[in-house]
């Protein structure tokens, strides 16, 4: 490396050559500047941060969107599985609080002294969710194996679902 003295530079030239120009205004801007921080209590960092959420730009909604086959058919799923989970849940319970209320010579006697009409519209409201949601199952597991995932897979598929879902339905409700 060679230095300032094998250019024939001296002291004084060295000094003002290599001395930085704008140091003394950098340092009088930076010293002017007068940054003050000061301690928040948690709830305070709670409300800036919703105050910064309210400033960002919301997102479209699925509504603006045309239905398309794919979304809706997930949407149905998820909600037949919660439906259905629910029902459940709720027959498990009921018959926990009352097992001589809600045992099954108690439930099949109610629903003979049923109304025609209302026994097949029953029937269609339990049988159509559990087919759907029977039928997209097995469609996710096919999926899951790598299959039929192009979009004119999803969509054979989807149509495949709600076709053995009517089939299905119909099958149940007249048995």
């Amino acid at each position: 490396m060679m230095s300032t003295r094998a250019l024939g530079l001296g002291s004084a030239l060295r000094q003002v050559a290599f001395k930085p120009r704008f140091a003394p205004a950098l340092r009088n801007a930076v010293a002017r500047r007068g940054i003050t921080t000061r301690s928040l209590p948690p709830s305070a960092s709670e409300e800036i941060l919703n105050a910064q959420r309210l400033k960002r730009p919301s997102s479209p909604h699925f509504t603006i969107y045309q239905p398309q086959l794919t979304w809706v058919g997930s949407i149905a799923h998820r909600f037949t599985g919660a439906g259905l989970g629910v029902l459940l849940y709720a027959y498990a319970l009921a018959y926990l609080v009352a097992p001589t209320v809600f045992d099954s010579t108690h439930v099949v006697e109610f629903i003979a002294g049923l109304p025609e009409g209302l026994k097949i519209a029953g029937k269609t409201i339990l049988a159509a969710p559990f087919a759907f949601h029977s039928w997209n199952g097995i469609r996710h597991l096919v999926w899951d194996v790598g299959k039929f995932t192009t979009l004119k897979g999803a969509y054979q598929t989807g149509y495949a679902v709600l076709g053995a879902t009517a089939v299905t339905t119909v099958a149940l409700v007249m048995m």
